[in-house]
């Protein structure tokens, strides 16, 4: 074990006399596996707590300062079978992608077991089983037992390896039963081979790993889709900062030697790295990924900047009043991470069922072999029967109720533009019953356009598209956008101001309505457009404003009235009032809430969630990172700031919001089905269990039973891709 010395720098302390340390954990795949750390670091002397993010397999661990070193923290994970390693991106990405290399190996063993012994098998059924040659029959068990054991050995690893922990902590999770029938069915074979019996169930044992090993890659492979905030963060937070010296020069130093009171400087084009104030200069700066506030803000002395946002235009210098710890960024973080763990504890349907399952079956077994031999029958005999009776009820049909249902619906969202990051997100998608849009980048374009294109000249919209061309201003690409394509003119820009030039003999000025003089000119159209920012051209005394906007999706107003008839509408949004109102009233008078800082988000979605709802989130800025973590379930854009990607259980592609309701309506369809699914599977087992426990079942009945049961379910499973179809 590595030195207590060499985790310093992993380790954090969120309180006083508190140390925390983030781990990666792999093997994580279901609500017992939370459970088992949980409580298995619970139990360890001196730690305060640990958290288990399911979605991405970290672990939050807390104890008292100075009661034991991090070391002793790792070999506890270890000793509950969870190895773990302190968290950084490069090896969290490494991680996720060797346990999925590993399972892609798992997956390729057992479907090539799986297709030989079949090969063997349809020889058996096409008449060697019946064969009066027992030594030919038994030749095809005997070859069909060296394809299936060492393909079970390796690719049920996975599951062997769950089960195991799940019983260590005395719990029993679906892998138990998985493990358990296969590993009876295997031995049960090989008994009934060296007693030259009929039937055997090595095909049975290894199409089953086969089956959920795809459904466990897949799910795998969802995850990646998304990547840790924590990564996506980092992207947004500088490491490096201007600072003024005493002199006056400005040195790029480290973040964490700027100290509050520090000056530094904001150059044009840059993330500024310091939550301050502003000393001297002017600029504008685009906080729309942070606060959701669409139009610049301006910034001057004594105006407030924070850490993650753009400096556009102007040199600043700002006083720092938070740097590395403390900021914006940071108090977002704090959010993010409180929603995560506050979600990680949701337990899936399929484990749902276990619970209820898996000990039912035990016992089913357990009590047919004392029956069978409370009424004479030799152990041999009874143990046959009591391990018939587990592998009829082996969890094929149960196994593959909820992940195949997932599988076809994961495919039908995709061919309707929206990725899903995890399987449990179409059970969430289903309950939800208030769908909450956050407005900036969601409900409207991610890039702002010219509203008013049809009001301006020609001639005035060409001018104005080459004075854009010479602007480094956000804003004066949807003008030079809007014009089409234009030669520059030659041009000088003042920054937080807008740019000049020599028009045919003129001087011809396009920014800043005060700068320009046009107050009179724009006052109609701020009126028509009040969530515009508005941009003026002057020449020759003559003024045209231009209202840039983000709009409304093309088809934001009728998936919203889709969307009302069955669930509550919201809008959430850290833009100003009369933004919010107008995109509000477009959409039908929708009930909304304007200028609302991250934190505002999340407790209003807690207040939904206490009065019992079930909401739904939709945004793309990092301001609703925490509130899409938060939420019951949550969805994003593929625009979206990728912190924000991050915490969406779902991205939708393209520039209309049509996914969103077909998301709602498809996983309403899969929800029932993996319902079905788990009632076809109920409902095979009380047929198949009482003749299994009376004895009347065979082998070849048992492997048809048990196969069949899952062709029912899967069947049953591929109506999901109709499933907008039907709702229609």
């Amino acid at each position: 074990m590595a030195d207590a010395q060499d985790f310093s720098h992993f380790v954090r302390r969120p309180a006083e006399g508190v140390s925390a340390m983030d781990l990666v954990v792999n093997g994580v795949y279901c609500g017992t596996c939370i459970v088992t750390i949980e409580k298995g670091l619970g139990r360890q002397a001196g730690v305060r707590g640990a958290r288990v993010n399911l979605a991405n397999k970290r672990v939050t661990v807390e104890w008292d300062e100075g009661a034991l070193e991090p070391p002793v923290i790792l070999e506890r994970l270890e000793a509950l079978g969870y190895p773990a390693f302190p968290f950084t991106a490069e090896a969290a990405d490494s991680a996720e992608l060797q346990e999925e290399k590993r399972l892609l190996r798992c997956l390729g063993v057992a479907a090539f077991g799986a297709m030989n012994v079949m090969l063997l098998s349809v020889a058996l059924w096409a008449g060697a089983e019946d064969d009066p040659n027992s030594a030919t029959r038994d030749l095809f068990h005997w070859l069909s037992a060296l394809v299936a054991l060492p393909c079970a050995a390796y690719a049920g690893m996975p599951f062997f390896e769950s089960a195991a922990r799940s019983l260590r902590v005395g719990a029993l999770n679906m892998d138990v039963p998985i493990s358990l029938g296969v590993i009876l069915g295997l031995a049960m074979s090989v008994l009934q081979t060296i007693s030259h019996q009929h039937g055997t169930y090595f095909e049975g044992a290894v199409m089953l790993l086969t089956f959920l090993l795809a459904g466990r890659l897949l799910d795998q492979r969802m995850r990646r889709r998304t990547r840790d905030f924590a990564i996506n963060l980092s992207a947004m937070r500088a490491d490096r900062a201007m600072k003024l010296g005493e002199d006056g020069e400005a040195r790029e130093t480290p973040i964490a030697a700027v100290g509050v009171g520090d000056l530094v400087l904001a150059r044009p084009g840059e993330r500024i790295a310091v939550d301050g104030v502003v000393e001297d200069g002017r600029s504008e700066i685009d906080q729309s990924l942070v606060t959701g506030e669409t139009a610049p803000v301006e910034a001057f002395p004594g105006a407030l900047v924070y850490a993650g946002t753009l400096n556009l235009t102007g040199m600043l210098r700002v006083r720092v009043q938070h740097a590395g710890s403390g900021t914006f960024l940071d108090e977002v973080n704090g959010l993010l991470a409180g929603a995560v763990e506050q979600r990680s504890s949701y337990v899936m349907l399929a484990d749902r069922a276990a619970r209820l399952y898996v000990p039912v079956v035990h016992v089913a077994a357990l009590a047919t072999f004392v029956a069978w031999l409370a009424i004479g029958a030799g152990w041999q005999q009874a143990l046959t029967i009591a391990i018939t009776v587990l592998i009829i009820t082996c969890p094929c049909a149960l196994g593959l109720a909820v992940p195949a249902v997932q599988v076809v619906a994961a495919g039908a969202l995709f061919r309707r533009g929206l990725i899903l990051h995890s399987g449990e997100a179409l059970e969430r998608l289903s309950a939800c019953d208030t769908v909450v849009f956050d407005k900036t980048g969601t409900l409207t374009q991610p890039r702002p356009g010219l509203a008013n294109v049809a009001d301006i000249a020609p001639a005035d919209l060409a001018l104005a598209g080459r004075l854009a061309l010479a602007s480094r201003h956000p804003l004066a690409k949807a003008i030079a956008e809007a014009a089409g394509p234009q030669e520059p003119l030659a041009a000088e820009e003042f920054p937080g101001e807008g740019v000049t030039a020599t028009f045919e003999g003129e001087t011809a000025r396009l920014g800043s309505v005060a700068w320009c003089g046009a107050e009179e000119t724009a006052a109609p159209v701020a009126a028509r457009w009040p969530d515009a920012s508005l941009i003026a051209l002057s020449r020759a005394g003559r003024f045209v404003v231009f209202a840039v906007r983000q709009a409304l999706r093309v088809d934001a107003s009728a998936v919203v009235a889709e969307l009302a008839r069955s669930r509550d509408i919201e809008i959430l949004s850290g833009d100003r009032e009369a933004a919010v109102a107008l995109a509000a009233r477009e959409l039908g008078d929708v009930r909304y809430e304007a200028e609302l800082k991250p934190a505002d988000k999340i407790t209003r979605l807690q207040a939904l969630m206490a009065a019992g709802r079930k909401p739904l989130m939709v945004g793309d800025g990092l301001n609703d990172a925490p509130a899409l973590a938060a939420a019951y379930v949550s969805i994003s854009p593929i625009s979206a700031a990728h912190v924000a990607q991050a915490q969406a259980d779902a991205l939708f592609l393209g520039e209309r919001l049509q996914p969103v309701a077909d998301a709602v309506t498809i996983s309403t369809k899969a929800r029932r089905l993996m319902v079905q699914n788990l009632w076809i599977s109920a409902v095979y087992n009380l047929i198949a269990v009482p003749l299994a426990v009376l004895g009347f079942v065979t082998p070849l009945i048992a492997a048809i039973a048990m196969s069949g049961s899952s062709v029912v379910v899967t069947l049953n499973a591929l109506r999901a891709r109709d499933a907008r179809k039907a709702a229609r």
